[in-house]
């Protein structure tokens, strides 16, 4: 781990970014022990904190880039490994790991993120955020309806929550990016959801994007549907989003 950590002040310093070190951190979720990617900012803090949640791939290098480009925005950034070390770049295998994910463990591994980044000195407990892409755009929705100390919720291309219920309890304020011509989820499911959150008095922001389908922000997208412009206005969006909320 002392390796690791030395690696990013190498790399902070080569490539002048603002983040000051990374570690593998390890913590209880319920019998199972979960690892994630811990990021911090440079300076003393205490900071925002952002729970960050991968694709269906795994937590693979690109979700892990994300963590640090929130780092660099100022938060303590925490990518939870939901697969337990597995990371593949094979479609059939990311539909099984997705499918052979139980949801409540996925959702529990999450609180405990959030409870983790609450009981370090460096981060502000009461400004934490989540933000996910496709696979992990879902369950920052799921982590909303099931976490209320979340202070700010980003989904990428997530499928929504369709219960009355569930729109009921979530607390934060939610910012989507969603593709125009994504089929899953779909703009119909996306509009209602939007509506739904509005009708129910919550803080909902919400851009389709013309030309764009599933995982636009992604520039490994294997289905040639990075959209540069798109994944460029979604990330400043993200990052006003989580300033407007989280550092206040």
């Amino acid at each position: 781990m002392k390796k690791l950590v030395l690696s990013a002040f190498i790399l902070a310093a080569i490539h002048g970014s603002a983040w000051a070190a990374e570690e593998t951190v390890r913590y209880k979720s319920g019998a199972d022990e979960v690892s994630a990617l811990l990021v911090t900012p440079e300076g003393k803090g205490p900071f925002p904190g952002v729970v960050v949640i991968q694709e269906w791939w795994g937590l693979n290098d690109w979700v892990k880039e994300q963590a640090r480009a929130l780092a660099k925005e100022g938060y303590v950034a925490l990518a939870v490994d939901l697969y337990r070390g597995k990371v593949t770049t094979k479609q059939e295998d990311a539909h099984q790991f997705m499918m052979g994910l139980p949801q409540d463990r996925a959702v529990a591994d999450l609180i405990g993120g959030v409870t983790l980044l609450s009981a370090r000195a460096d981060v502000r407990k009461d400004r934490i955020g989540s933000v996910g892409w496709c696979m992990g755009g879902t369950y920052s929705l799921k982590l909303a309806v099931n976490e209320p100390r979340l202070a700010a919720v980003v989904a990428y291309y997530g499928t929504p929550p369709t219960k009355e219920d569930d729109i009921a309890k979530i607390k934060a304020p939610v910012l989507g990016n969603y593709g125009a011509d994504d089929q899953g989820p779909a703009p119909d499911q996306v509009k209602a959801f939007e509506a739904a959150m509005k009708k129910a008095g919550k803080p909902i922001d919400v851009k389709m994007y013309a030309g764009a389908g599933h995982a636009f922000a992604n520039v490994n997208n294997p289905w040639g549907g990075y959209r540069e412009a798109a994944a460029k206005d979604a990330w400043e969006r993200t990052v006003a989003f989580f300033a407007a909320n989280l550092k206040k």
